[in-house]
């Protein structure tokens, strides 16, 4: 068998779950069926000789996703106001 540098989601080679996330080529404990993440460790068994890898969950179109550093946001980070809110919660909370 080829050695394969599968890097990402692919469907679980092993059919025991929908995917499983491949590393240099190798599978981890790392699955997924449907939205649920789960660790689950490989059986101990051969690969099989062709990976499948699963469809990117990236939207069709990103322009809605907004970035960390995106100016739109609501205006600057004020230190001040994050400590106020950090302190209601310690006062509110006895």
């Amino acid at each position: 068998m080829k050695a394969q540098q599968a890097e990402g989601w692919y469907l679980d080679p092993y059919q025991i779950h929908h995917d499983r996330w491949m590393s240099a080529g190798l599978p981890t404990k790392l699955v997924r069926d449907g939205q649920n993440e789960s660790s689950d460790p490989p059986p101990d068994l051969p690969l099989p000789d062709v990976l499948v890898p699963v469809a990117s969950a990236e939207p069709a179109d990103p322009s809605d996703l907004r970035r960390a550093d995106d100016a739109g946001r609501s205006g600057q980070y004020d230190a001040y106001k994050a400590w106020c809110a950090a302190m209601s919660g310690f006062i509110g909370s006895s």
